[in-house]
């Protein structure tokens, strides 16, 4: 897993090419993720508190059995030289707490199906025919001021499900939330997922996400930026 603690960020504006990363585990390089707010304000005497980001099903597919990494770079299983299908995504945000305070060590988790269109999870029909160069599974610790960074895919569609990543924060070893991320152009496909409509208008703002093109690279990668907003006490 990459050292939160580790990453280095130059400004703090809402260009999404002015968020840099310059350290990994096993490449370096400098490429820009927003810092654009994403936090939503409850009306009333709270007038500061910020909505929670929604709760959704963690579904049947949290991984049974990890894969040989569990870092927070799912494109490159180990020492492979064949990266996963799919548009690169570089997933990144704050976690914060209801009283707008970052959280530190915080454990966010993310798990999706592949370019195939299956999950990690042995349980899934689908299992053996999955991309087998991409991770399914990472896991990121926020550092000092609750920032957490995930290089992934675009998420693909699941049948009967729109595109969308499974994601979970735990907090001193007790599980805070479980959600879930999904496509903001994915208009089509989002109105007629279940879950999605579950959680009503509101929610949808808060779990729908842009996923943007990356200015000045070639290869067409993507940025991602999602702020996550915990409550105070774990889930059930």
């Amino acid at each position: 897993m990459v050292n939160a603690d580790r990453l280095s960020y130059d400004g703090m504006s809402n260009d999404p090419n002015d968020f840099l990363i310059e350290t990994w585990d096993r490449r370096k390089f400098i490429t820009g993720l927003g810092l654009g707010a994403s936090a939503f304000l409850t009306a009333g005497a709270y007038a500061e508190q910020l909505s929670q980001t929604p709760r959704q099903t963690e579904g049947p597919f949290y991984p049974n059995k990890m894969p040989l990494d569990t870092d927070n770079d799912l494109l490159i299983i180990t020492d492979s030289t064949t990266p996963a299908a799919g548009e690169v995504t570089h997933l990144s945000g704050i976690v914060r707490n209801v009283k707008s305070e970052p959280v530190r060590n915080a454990l966010v988790e993310i798990w999706q199906v592949g370019a195939k269109g299956a999950y990690l999870h042995t349980g899934d029909k689908r299992h053996e025919m999955r991309d087998q160069s991409f991770q399914g599974y990472g896991r990121f610790l926020t550092d000092s001021k609750g920032r957490y960074y995930f290089r992934t895919v675009k998420p693909f569609p699941y049948p009967g499900r729109t595109p969308h990543i499974h994601v979970a924060v735990s907090q001193k070893g007790k599980r805070m939330l479980t959600t879930q991320c999904y496509v903001k152009a994915e208009k089509e496909r989002n109105a007629k997922d279940g879950l999605y409509k579950r959680i009503g208008a509101d929610g949808q703002k808060l779990v729908t996400v842009p996923f943007k093109k990356m200015r000045g690279v070639a290869t067409g990668e993507l940025t991602a930026r999602w702020d996550i907003v915990i409550g105070l006490i774990p889930e059930d």
